[in-house]
């Protein structure tokens, strides 16, 4: 069960990875996305798919641009991983 959390955690990372490298990049395609992040197209191509239907990205001629949900994503991340953070530490205590 907890090899599944780490390897759920794992490919959160890399979303958000991708969703920066956009923000930061965009507009920006595929194969660049893979050379900046040096990670196989495929899983770059899986990770922008993941956040085009969650809405943090959305595809453009020139390549795939942030939108303002991914904003607000970012502005808020410390304070979600905290909140992840004191659930873990309280599961931790308690088990």
């Amino acid at each position: 069960m907890l090899e599944k959390m780490k390897d759920e955690i794992e490919l959160v990372i890399r979303h958000l990875e991708v969703a920066r490298a956009v923000a930061d990049h965009q507009p920006i395609g595929i194969m660049k996305l893979s050379e900046l992040l040096d990670q196989p197209s495929h899983r770059i191509r899986y990770s922008l798919h993941v956040l085009e239907q969650l809405g943090y990205i959305r595809a453009s001629q020139e390549g795939a641009v942030a939108t303002e949900r991914t904003v607000d994503l970012f502005l808020h991340l410390h304070e979600n991983l905290d909140e992840l953070i004191r659930m873990l530490e309280t599961m931790k205590r308690d088990m």
